[in-house]
């Protein structure tokens, strides 16, 4: 995914995206903030996610990013407000439903997001 950082490009390659604009897909992939990112943190990139990458998401208009965090089973949803930040939920944990707010229907519990 290639996203619009001021007059550079920066390439990220988030573990899942949805992108409902057909328009920002390229041959070289989204081009522009998908509607929701899902980054799922190991011990080796949690600074990455929760630093660089939220950063840069917030900044360029990522409606919905959510972070699974596997050493707590958790789920961490951010949600742009009206001034362009980020709003973060509570930490979903099992027994919980989390959903989206920009994908219509869209809601799965905890323990689903862990069963494998």
């Amino acid at each position: 995914m290639v996203l619009s950082i001021k007059d550079n490009n920066t390439v990220v390659q988030p573990d899942i995206c949805v992108i409902c604009d057909s328009e920002k897909l390229t041959e070289r992939g989204c081009t522009g903030a998908p509607e929701l990112i899902v980054e799922i943190l190991s011990p080796g990139n949690a600074k990455k996610e929760l630093k660089e990458k939220f950063e840069l998401y917030e900044e360029n208009g990522v409606l919905e990013y959510w972070i699974i965090s596997l050493s707590d089973q958790s789920v961490i949803v951010y949600r742009l407000n009206e001034n362009g930040r980020y709003i973060g939920s509570k930490p979903f944990v099992e027994g919980e439903n989390v959903s989206s707010g920009v994908i219509q229907g869209f809601e799965i519990t905890v323990a689903e997001i862990f069963a494998a």
